[in-house]
């Protein structure tokens, strides 16, 4: 059966859907209330979703949102995982034109990883590409060692 959010069944454009637009504004309280009920029948729900057939020695797995997330992959692959957070002030984020929307952006689904996960690496991307060259250099060399 389909989904009921599948984005064929309302007519969506996927890829829009994905990016940073604001074409997914008035579809994103539906998404993150069916993505919520799917993670409470099943935790590991999107997280085994994202690993199915995955071969590579390196993964990355992108936008990670909740503890529950991270919980299941450290459970599941112990001391392999590698987390990182990708911070950038307000200023930054208000200039790449966020506005903060109270009932989504408070919501878990944006914040559930603000507190409780000691992450490996921070990142800083606030528009200094050097700054973020040197950053992500430093992650890969990390990554090539521990292969």
């Amino acid at each position: 059966p389909a989904d009921p959010l599948s984005p064929q069944e309302h007519g969506l454009d996927f890829q829009r859907l994905l990016d940073a637009s604001a074409y997914k504004e008035p579809f994103r309280q539906d998404m993150i209330r069916w993505g919520e009920e799917k993670r409470h029948a099943d935790p590991g729900y999107f997280c085994r979703a994202a690993v199915e057939g995955a071969l590579q020695p390196v993964w990355v797995v992108s936008d990670t949102r909740r503890f529950s997330d991270v919980e299941w992959f450290q459970n599941v692959y112990g001391d392999v995982v590698q987390t990182v957070r990708v911070v950038a002030t307000e200023e930054t984020r208000k200039k790449r034109n966020w506005v903060f929307v109270t009932g989504v952006d408070d919501a878990e689904s944006e914040c559930g990883l603000d507190q409780g996960v000691a992450f490996d690496w921070v990142i800083t991307n606030d528009g200094d590409k050097v700054a973020l060259g040197e950053q992500l250099e430093m992650l890969l060399q990390s990554l090539h060692r521990s292969l």
